[in-house]
């Protein structure tokens, strides 16, 4: 197993993100330039860790750090089913998004919608639409949750995940920590009300983890600016420590 902690959101440095030991900080020098062309140059450098090393885990600060780990798992030939747990759809093109908003569309990005300067950046081809499920979406924008219902991409609950075998083949596991609920996951820029515990999403990580067939875990971290980042933080290892032991 090799942790990676990529400090960056939308491009930007952060500050405070905590990342479990042993572990490697990627802090590229970016060029000046909008939020696509420099996320296209630090993902591709994910990209080229994740290809180098066994059992990746890659601690980011937004979601669509899922273009470079899926780049690197295809540069060592494998193709695997996203489980992507987040409140949200993340399922926005410049058709749909009123915010403009770059991370609130890497999962349409990784389907081959919208915007696609990352995904080229970072040498990803596009997924078919059944290689992607969305799990707890609950908290999906006009224009967002028709795009979602009229794809191909599979919706379904923590508890659902956690009590049924996962598609077949290789799976690359993805957790906004903004599919727990806010009442047990403090400091997130973007809190939807009404998830699952934090028990019951580190029951599903455990449920998946024994498969054995997880290639690669990611999570997208709290605001450490923000009030409760420690308990945030705290939560976060919960949900990785499956991944940290079996790896």
């Amino acid at each position: 197993m090799s942790i990676l902690g990529v400090p960056f959101f939308m491009g930007e440095e952060m500050s405070g993100l905590v990342v479990p030991d042993p572990h490697e900080l990627m802090r590229p020098d970016l060029p000046d330039g909008n939020p696509q062309e420099r996320m296209a140059i630090l993902y591709r450098d994910v990209a080229g860790w994740v290809a180098a090393v066994d059992h990746p885990v890659v601690w980011a600060g937004d979601c669509v750090s899922i273009i470079g780990v899926l780049a690197g798992l295809e540069q060592k030939a494998i193709q695997p089913t996203i489980l992507f747990f987040d409140a949200h759809g993340d399922f926005h093109t410049w058709d749909t998004t009123h915010s403009g908003f770059i991370g609130g569309m890497p999962l349409a990005m990784i389907t081959g919608r919208g915007e696609q300067t990352i995904l080229a950046g970072a040498g990803l081809s596009p997924l078919p639409d059944e290689r992607v499920v969305l799990v707890d979406g609950r908290d999906l924008d006009p224009g967002e949750d028709d795009a979602v219902a009229e794809s191909g991409i599979a919706q379904v609950t923590v508890d659902e995940v956690a009590h049924s075998i996962p598609p077949a083949g290789p799976l690359y596991v993805h957790v906004d920590l903004d599919v727990v609920d806010p009442v047990e996951m403090p400091a997130m820029n973007y809190p939807a009300a009404d998830g699952p515990r934090l028990r019951e999403v580190r029951m599903a990580m455990i449920h998946l983890a024994t498969t054995g067939r997880v290639a690669a875990f990611s999570l997208s971290s709290w605001n450490p600016a923000l009030p409760g980042a420690e308990v945030a933080a705290a939560a976060a290892f919960q949900i990785a420590a499956p991944f940290l032991a079996v790896f």
